[in-house]
């Protein structure tokens, strides 16, 4: 679910961060910090990019059937033109 990847990265951005005097304690700072980010990130409520694309084509499918029951319901509802009994 989370990319490791960022996060390592995020955890260095970080570190990097630190002034000069504390470059020492930076390697645990990064540990320390990328335990921090992924236990408070994973209480977060996210869905992966594919479960998102995926919903967003089952929404827009739900869309265009709405769209065409309206139409179907709207042609339902219009009064049919009256046919003339001229013979």
């Amino acid at each position: 679910m989370l990319n490791p990847q960022k996060l390592e990265e995020l955890a260095q951005q970080l570190a990097s961060t630190l002034p000069p005097g504390v470059k020492a304690a930076a390697d645990e700072f990064e540990v320390k910090a990328k335990s921090v980010l992924q236990s408070q990130l994973s209480k977060l409520d996210f869905v992966s990019r594919d479960e998102f694309d995926r919903q967003t084509a089952v929404l827009a499918k739900t869309r265009m059937m709405v769209e065409q029951l309206e139409a179907r319901l709207d042609a339902l509802e219009t009064p049919a033109p009256e046919q003339s009994d001229a013979e």
